[in-house]
């Protein structure tokens, strides 16, 4: 059998490399350097009827493989761009477009490359536009990682090891808004009357009614329930729960708010597109009163006293938002310690809130 020699470089590794005709399995032949080859033969001659290839190890993002054909023709195959993580795993990220055939081959001969180099996992991110290279990926063994509105993670184990990929982010995490108005609302509880000759005294007894905000949303579940509610949403992307309380109840009802503490938070399973569910009760101080509703999403919104939003018999009936309220009173009627935000830095220098009990304890200076 004839053997193609490439140029010898230092500072290169190269490997004699067999492929069957009949599969796509791939094994190594005699080196060709043998002091700075390993081969998958340690004894004896290369099966017979493998077409020979020639690899070159060089920088991941220019390695090529030559192919010889018919043993006198010659084709280079690049590898695919990786970059190598801390994990033992290398990640590809396709920024050009290429023919799903070119990449199916490229994705074969880079995935031998990188079992010989002894990678754990790879991961290919694809670009939307790129949607032509699932297939291949899949009929690789990839699978679906998670998506983005512009790209898809696809992934493969390939060690011998144990599967120790990181599945895709677990949970939702969701808000809820308790705006008590400090104000308060004046409320005549009982008007007394005293005759004392020769004047007329009277007086009343007043209490200050606490007032909570809440709405009635005009789609989801609670649409068409009269139900009223505390405003509720999703945190975003890199946001911080203290900010998506505020920003919620910001844009469903138009009121400014100062967020005070986490008075409780909930887990549930199975939730949104599977996802767990956390969701974070918080309490927020009103910094202006004047109610603008978000027409979009929002079907009424109003001042209601605390009792009353307790009171409503959806609240009474269910065990989860009967305790919640039940909370929200005790944290307007006596001192009910919650979660407080403590702004802090990483190690890795970027900006993180801490949330804590103030009531044990006293942060560092």
């Amino acid at each position: 059998m004839r053997r193609f020699f490439g140029p010898v470089n230092k500072n290169r590794v190269s490997l004699l490399l067999f492929a069957d005709k009949s599969s796509s399995a791939y094994s190594l032949g005699d080196p060709l350097i043998p002091e700075r080859t390993v081969s998958l033969f340690s004894k004896g001659q290369p099966p017979r009827n493998r077409i020979p290839f020639l690899m070159k190890n060089m920088s991941t993002s220019t390695s090529s493989w030559s192919v010889e054909k018919e043993m006198n023709e010659v084709e280079r195959i690049e590898l695919l761009s990786s970059i190598e993580d801390a994990h033992g795993g290398v990640t590809v990220d396709v920024k050009e477009s290429m023919d799903s055939k070119m990449f199916s081959l490229m994705l074969k001969t880079s995935l031998f490359y990188w079992t010989q180099q002894g990678k754990r996992g790879v991961w290919i991110k694809l670009p939307i536009e790129f949607a032509n290279l699932v297939e291949p990926a899949v009929k690789e063994g990839f699978r679906y990682h998670h998506a983005e509105p512009d790209y898809l993670m696809l992934v493969k184990w390939i060690s011998e090891t144990t599967d120790t990929l990181p599945e895709n982010a677990s949970h939702r995490v969701g808000v809820g808004a308790f705006v008590m108005n400090d104000k308060g609302e004046v409320f005549v509880r009982e008007l007394y009357i005293i005759i004392l000759d020769p004047f007329l005294v009277a007086f009343q007894v007043c209490w200050l009614i606490d007032m909570v905000l809440v709405v009635q949303e005009s789609n989801g579940r609670f649409k068409g329930t009269n139900v009223w509610k505390l405003p509720t949403g999703v945190v975003n992307e890199s946001e911080d729960i203290c900010t998506a309380a505020v920003r919620e109840v910001k844009e469903e009802t138009g009121i400014d708010t100062k967020f005070i503490e986490i008075l409780a938070f909930r887990q549930s399973h199975q939730s949104f597109f599977r996802k767990s569910d956390l969701f974070f009760v918080c309490m927020l101080r009103p910094l202006s009163f004047d109610i603008q509703k978000q027409d979009s999403e929002i079907e009424a919104a109003q001042w209601m006293r605390a009792e009353d939003y307790a009171d409503q018999p959806f609240n009474q009936k269910n065990e989860l938002f009967k305790n919640m309220a039940k909370i929200c009173l005790t944290k307007s009627e006596k001192y009910y310690a919650g979660f407080s935000t403590m702004s802090l830095t990483t190690a890795s220098g970027k900006s993180t809130y801490l949330y804590f009990n103030n009531k044990d304890f006293e942060p560092s200076a």
